[in-house]
């Protein structure tokens, strides 16, 4: 038997909750006011996929280790696909604009494409393209 599961939700700690609210409405990410508050917002990335954003304080209830300082190691990196080459690059430089920092230069494959950036938190985010049909 295969596990399936229908939705994701990433948890990430914040510092700023109202600040990191701000940095990703600007990139163009909506939120679930259903489950907002003081300690948590729900950040809608598809109908499939959320990012709750925790202030740090509060992410602590959920774990007994030692939250990583994502400016300074990394524990993962959230990879988030694109409708275009086009796309990736609004969406990062949305990002840089913001208030995010670049996290590498654009890669180019030819049939794929990606860019980086950092949030506020330094937590990794990767926008990706890829031409299906030059892989089949």
């Amino acid at each position: 038997m295969s596990l399936t599961a229908d939705k994701i939700f990433v948890n990430l700690p914040v510092k700023n909750l109202n600040q990191s609210v701000e940095f990703f409405s600007k990139i163009g990410f909506e939120f679930n006011p259903q489950f907002t508050d003081e300690n948590a917002t729900c950040m809608v990335i598809s109908e499939h996929i959320f990012v709750m954003l925790l202030v740090e304080d509060y992410f602590k209830t959920f774990t007994k280790k030692v939250i990583s300082d994502a400016g300074k190691s990394t524990e993962v990196i959230l990879a988030l696909s694109a409708d275009s080459r086009e796309k990736v690059d609004e969406i990062v430089n949305k990002a840089l604009h913001a208030g995010g920092k670049e996290s590498k230069d654009p890669i180019d494959h030819g049939f794929m494409y990606g860019w980086s950036f950092q949030d506020l938190d330094g937590h990794l985010w990767e926008v990706m393209y890829m031409d299906e049909s030059a892989v089949n």
